[in-house]
């Protein structure tokens, strides 16, 4: 009986669509930018931390134009060996590579289906010593070449200075061009998009620049009274840390605010943002979910209410930290959290116990009043997640009660008064007509909320007479 050789290799143009289409434009570029602080992470593992972070010293710089993308870095670099057996493979066959450094790759496809992503011909180039680099080019010709696959990698022509890597991508496709050009405003959503998901690394030393311009960290500070983290009735943030299965999981909900900022507010007191509230999670330093406001972190799941305006106020940070990757709740994107993932599932409930405390706490604090403002007066935004721990006072941390092991902190936050209490009025006037109250009482300074009360305590004086 004859045999006959059947094909079975992929279609390139297929492969290479099919690995491109799933994945966004702005997240295939933050791939490549965490390819950076891998290698910085391999640079630094088991060196001791340096005095203004980590990461300090090392940078990436990000180029985009209506004709090129480059990105380049001084994280240390791609041996040869690595480029010439694995870098440049579609999927990553050395499961076992950085198996004891707390990256966040896993698959082996962030490089090139970001290269993919945004052009036809791409050039790799990188150094790890004075005597050691290579340039690994990817024409156009070999993206239309079903039969060949392998690449060639010279030894000479390296041009970077630093010990790091410079991706270049040429040839770009239509709808990237047309994004890079910044007509879109997509050179901003990038940088916004840097700053939020690369905060807590920035703030330890990791420079990022955007067509030149430094990249300035978003991060959320809690706010804290220092009688409520010994224990006491007062404000002070929720907290649960604990190890499973060799991941380290700390969770932290509170106030990042205070409750009732408004446009009448002291100017100088910390307003509220959108883009603040809601839970961040973040796994090995990378963030990989930020502000969250939807079921997926637990609101409007279970007993906890959906996101609103009112609980503006309120954010939560929860940080995963492994040496296996694969053990993370993150998804190949590594932007979103594997939502069946069994720890991540345990975590979430602690998340909505945390989250469930503060609703209620915003819920009861709704009305303004002298009393809220008291107990908000007392508390300063002056602590970030991973550095609760270390102010809570030891023996308020108690076992958790639920399925998952480890300690927790549940503040006694302050509860309002039930004697006589204040409720909001609310109306709308034209400006003009505020504006010829403020007149009547002779003071133009006025905010808003003041002519409202102002405008009160006069009819209230005549009303008790």
């Amino acid at each position: 009986m004859a045999v006959i050789s059947v094909k079975a290799s992929p279609a390139k143009r297929f492969f290479v669509d099919m690995l491109t289409r799933d994945i966004e434009l702005e997240d295939a570029i933050l791939d490549l930018l965490d390819n950076c602080v891998d290698g910085a992470i391999r640079t630094i593992n088991g060196k001791p931390e340096s005095l203004d972070g980590p990461y300090s010293g090392f940078w990436a710089k990000v180029t985009l134009a209506d004709d090129r993308f480059i990105i380049e870095d001084n994280c240390g670099g791609i041996d040869q060996g690595l480029a010439a057996n694995y870098a440049f493979r579609m999927g990553r066959p050395d499961a076992e590579r950085d198996k004891d450094i707390p990256t966040v790759g896993m698959y082996g496809i962030g490089m090139k289906r970001a290269m993919f992503k945004m052009g036809y011909k791409s050039e790799v180039v990188s150094r790890v010593s004075d005597n050691e680099g290579f340039v690994v080019r990817i024409p156009r010709k070999w993206m239309e070449d079903d039969n060949k696959w392998d690449l060639e990698l010279e030894t000479n022509g390296i041009d970077i200075a630093s010990r790091g890597t410079r991706i270049s991508v040429q040839e770009l496709r239509d709808g990237v061009s047309r994004q890079f050009s910044d007509d879109t405003g997509f050179v901003k959503s990038l940088r916004d998009a840097v700053s939020a998901y690369y905060g807590y690394i920035i703030a330890k030393g990791f420079h990022v620049e955007i067509n030149g311009v430094p990249v300035q960290p978003i991060r959320v500070n809690f706010m804290s009274d220092e009688r409520g983290l010994e224990g006491g009735e007062a404000l002070a943030p929720f907290a649960f840390r604990t190890n499973f299965d060799g991941v380290d999981v700390s969770v932290t909900v509170g106030l990042y605010t205070p409750l009732g900022n408004n446009e009448d507010d002291d100017p100088a007191a910390p307003k509220p943002s959108v883009d603040k509230a809601g839970w961040t999670i973040i796994c090995n330093d990378r963030v990989v979910l930020y502000a969250d406001k939807t079921r997926a972190t637990g609101w409007g799941d279970a007993n906890v209410p959906a996101y609103h305006p009112q609980f503006v106020s309120i954010a939560g940070v929860v940080i995963f930290n492994s040496k296996d990757a694969k053990k993370l709740p993150v998804t190949t994107t590594k932007r979103g959290v594997e939502g069946n993932s069994e720890l991540y599932l345990a975590v979430k409930n602690v998340m909505r116990d945390g989250l469930k405390q503060f609703t209620d706490f915003t819920n009861k604090w709704k009305s303004p009043s002298e009393e809220r403002a008291a107990a908000m007066r007392g508390a300063t935004s002056s602590y970030l997640a991973q550095d609760i721990g270390e102010h809570v006072d030891p023996g308020q941390w108690k076992s958790n009660p639920g399925e998952l092991k480890g300690q927790l902190f549940k503040p006694k936050l302050p509860k309002p008064k039930d004697i006589d209490p204040v409720r909001s009025i609310q109306f709308a006037r034209q400006l003009k007509e505020i504006n010829e109250i403020k007149e009547y009482f002779d003071d133009k300074a006025m905010s808003n909320s003041q002519v409202g009360t102002k405008c009160f305590e006069y009819v209230l004086e005549r009303a008790r007479k």
